[in-house]
């Protein structure tokens, strides 16, 4: 649970700052021909013009927290060097642990390239599915 606050709290504010950049990129024009076309509630105008609109900024903004939350070594290395038990031991600091304490570099790199293929296909296919919902202006 820590580990997540942690990394909550390191990416919240970064995240803020992109969907603020994005609702500023939005034309108020926009909002007013929605108004006149029968969005008239704040939500219908934010369903139908704001949501939209930050389809490329939500793009971004899940890749890069998806890579970011893969980043989570120096966070369990720091605070719980892999937990009571194993319980916060994740993939990075496994292969760290191979690689640098017990010095089985050929396994170590084997699972740094299976995972890192596995990363690859993943942004790809999430690329492939979010980019269909994506509207450019």
């Amino acid at each position: 649970m820590s580990l997540a606050i942690v990394g909550i709290w390191q990416s919240v504010g970064f995240n803020m700052v992109l969907f603020l950049a994005g609702l500023t990129a939005i034309p108020r024009e926009l909002y007013a021909a929605a108004e006149v076309d029968g969005a008239r509630s704040a939500f219908d105008r934010f369903r139908l013009v704001t949501w939209p609109m930050l389809g490329p900024t939500t793009l971004f903004v899940v890749v890069i927290s998806i890579i970011n939350s893969i980043k989570v070594f120096e966070t369990v290395k720091t605070l719980t060097e892999g937990g009571p038990n194993k319980a916060s031991e994740v993939l990075l600091f496994t292969i760290y642990q191979e690689g640098f304490v017990y010095l089985r570099v050929g396994y170590a790199s084997a699972m740094t390239v299976v995972f890192l293929a596995i990363l690859v296909a993943l942004m790809f296919l999430q690329y492939r599915v979010l980019d269909r919902q994506v509207h450019y202006s």
